[in-house]
């Protein structure tokens, strides 16, 4: 009998030691005369139990972690004598799929992610895979969009845009035309992860999801832009286009068809300012990533000067789920205009952080103190800031929000990437207001004055204010610059800078030295 046992690729559990265990446990094995299977999967998303090792016992998977060299070859060890399921170890923690934090999920993005060998294209296809490219290749490419659009899918990389709406206007301009798609992968908010993890642990379905994007509008060429950060992304995506290139997925008869779609990576060089589309399309042009005027949309005049659908790894990444099962099962998931599921991402000052994917709805106070068990500190939660650097801070008194586009817009405040940074008491948020613009300084193309400019004289600005020189007189120029940036800036780098500031100086006046003064809101 061949044991089969589970340790991460994922890039998380690397960091904290995979590598070593994985070949621990294969010592171990051969120590023990075991015949195993060691699968390097994708990670389950509880980053706070890295390394999780996994062994499976009659079909059911157990799991032990946070895993130790140590540890690893002593359970290895007893499988010898001892089913998984009886093991007795203070790191054994009973069947994964039943620990609470992964219980509580709704997966359907994220279905395969850390149960599948991420570069086996047969394991993909034994769960589930390429039953949306079957599906999609069985109607027509419009037929495609309207299905996108029925399902109510937005764009889950920041702006919450319709999906079908962007499909649509690229597969109405000319047939003809060399038309792309464009994978916007260069994750760069702070506290964001799950865009790597997809990648990491389950890349053929954003292959998939992108190759039915292509079918839909009439692309033939799709790019996917990575972050330079992510070498283990790189290494499995390549392998898994590789893989689907040789079985004819990809190429000039898209699984047998008429339809022609081929994929590539291209590497991004660090710069923030790239995960805005018309920077990104810049840098995939081999220029300075600095962001274009729009009109025209990148639907009309995109890559190279073509039609170019942009979407987020997320947002592509749904796209098989939603051809495989339909419209309707996913947009039966959600509330409001918000439907099907989020990968939020807990990150930050908390207990249980990682990955937790939820159908839209979930308050943020659930998501903090019930899914993520507080402050890892043990001190009392202060702020939470969503939507990476450029998100607003929430106070608790704000906790009540629903995890929705337009409940967070009402509050002045935004989903973004769905990134969540819990904070505890000690965090000063008038430091942080003067990070906000120090980080748009730092990160700015420099093509717009307001976001060149405005943002240095913001953290010269908060520096006073920290060092308690004319506080009202500062704060007014602080509001002055927030409204231009808000309303001059030419993409959402200087728009958004305003949120994080504006938010923490309502909800936190006391670290500003100073009563409570509502400046306009960061969004209207």
């Amino acid at each position: 009998m061949t044991i089969r046992i589970f340790i991460p690729r994922d890039a998380a559990a690397v960091a904290c030691g995979a590598d070593d265990i994985a070949r621990a446990i294969a010592a171990a094995t051969q120590k023990a005369k075991l015949k195993a299977d060691i699968v390097r999967n994708g990670s389950r998303g509880m980053l706070w139990l890295e390394p999780l090792m996994e062994v499976e016992d009659n079909g059911v998977r157990y799991a032990f972690g946070p895993m130790t060299e140590a540890d690893a070859s002593k359970i290895v060890a007893s499988l010898a004598k001892t089913p998984a399921s009886k093991i007795k170890h203070a790191l054994a923690l009973g069947p994964t799929e039943q620990i609470p934090f992964f219980k509580k999920q709704t997966r359907l993005t994220f279905a395969r992610c850390g149960i599948t060998d991420p570069v086996s294209l047969a394991d993909y296809e034994a769960h589930g895979g390429y039953k949306g490219l079957e599906r999609a290749l069985a109607i027509k490419p419009i037929e495609i969009v309207e299905e996108v659009t029925k399902s109510g899918l937005r764009g889950r990389g920041g702006a919450g845009f319709p999906t079908g709406i962007k499909w649509k206007t690229v597969h109405d301009t000319p047939m003809g035309q060399q038309k792309y798609i464009v994978c916007n992968a260069d994750e760069g908010d702070s506290g964001t992860f799950a865009d790597r993890m997809i990648m990491e642990g389950d890349p053929y379905v954003l292959v998939e999801g992108m190759t039915i994007a292509g079918i839909a509008v009439g692309a033939t060429k799709g790019y996917i832009y990575l972050r330079s950060e992510y070498p283990h992304a790189e290494i499995a995506l390549n392998e898994a286009i590789r893989n689907a290139r040789a079985a004819g997925l990809l190429g000039p008869n898209v699984a047998g068809s008429a339809h022609a779609f081929d994929l590539e990576v291209r590497m991004g060089a660090g710069a923030y300012v790239c995960g805005e589309e018309t920077s990104l399309l810049e840098s995939l042009e081999g220029k300075r990533g600095l962001v274009r005027a729009k009109p025209p949309l990148p639907a009309h005049k995109g890559l190279f000067g073509q039609p170019t659908v942009i979407n987020n790894v997320l947002s592509l990444a749904a796209i098989p789920y939603i051809l495989s099962e339909g419209a309707k099962a996913y947009y039966d998931y959600g509330m409001g205009r918000s439907r099907g599921t989020m990968p939020i991402q807990l990150a930050g000052n908390i207990k249980h952080g990682g990955l937790f994917e939820t159908a839209f709805g979930i308050s943020l106070g659930e998501l903090v103190d019930d899914i993520g068990g507080g402050t890892h500190s043990g001190r009392a939660v202060k702020a939470v800031q969503v939507g990476g650097p450029l998100g607003a801070y929430f106070p608790r008194s704000h906790f009540d929000t629903p995890f929705d586009y337009e409940a967070f817009a009402a509050r002045d405040g935004l989903i973004g990437h769905a990134g969540v940074v819990v904070f505890d008491d000690t965090a000063n948020m008038a430091k942080q207001a003067r990070f906000a613009f120090h980080f748009c300084a730092a990160e700015s193309c420099g093509k717009c004055t307001p976001c060149r400019i405005g943002a240095v004289r913001g953290r010269e600005t908060m520096d006073k204010i920290i060092a308690g020189q004319n506080t009202d007189a500062n704060l007014a120029v602080v509001e002055d610059l927030c409204n231009t940036m808000k309303f001059g800036s030419l993409c959402a780098l200087g728009g958004f800078t305003p949120y994080p500031v504006s938010s923490a100086l309502n909800h936190f006046p006391e670290d500003f030295g100073r009563p409570a003064r509502k400046l306009p809101a960061a969004a209207e």
